[in-house]
């Protein structure tokens, strides 16, 4: 075997590599990590939204009066209205319902709106069809109580 092939192959091999670099490429760039995100808040679950609102000092009030007004024939329980979720200002809620649960029939006592993500949570009032905060339904709902006390 003779050392011409050889010295052709390198030669050829050169030639190519030269003509690489007259045209001005460069070896791709080492890829860019993806960019880090925080993380999205959690969403709450359907069933999360109903245990927040049976946490309620409220509600868990109404519940204890259902049950000893009604010697354990009633009960108080919370149910969806809508399983599609309302949207307010781009933020989706759970649509809920505070219910006292008789065997004839279901009595609403509040309809809740509970965020998906987040914890705010907004109540619905009926009559006038608008929203209010929690904090701003707990101020009426005490002077109502103060009134017929």
């Amino acid at each position: 075997m003779s050392a011409r092939p050889i010295r052709l192959l390198s030669a050829t091999l050169f030639a190519l590599g030269a003509l690489a670099a007259c045209k001005g490429e460069k070896p791709a760039p080492p890829p860019k990590p993806a960019a880090v995100q925080a993380p999205a808040a959690p969403a709450r679950t359907r069933e999360q939204a109903i245990a927040t609102l049976m946490a309620l000092p409220e509600l868990k009030t109404w519940s204890e009066q259902i049950e000893k007004h009604s010697h354990g024939a009633a009960h108080g329980a919370v149910i969806e209205d809508d399983p599609n979720p309302r949207v307010i200002g781009g933020k989706a809620y759970y649509q809920l319902s505070f219910v006292e649960d008789r065997k004839q029939n279901v009595h609403r006592r509040a309809s809740f709106l509970v965020a998906h993500e987040g914890d705010e949570i907004l109540v619905e009032d009926l009559d006038s069809d608008t929203v209010q905060s929690l904090a701003e339904w707990r101020r009426n709902i005490r002077n109502v109580e103060l009134k017929s006390g």
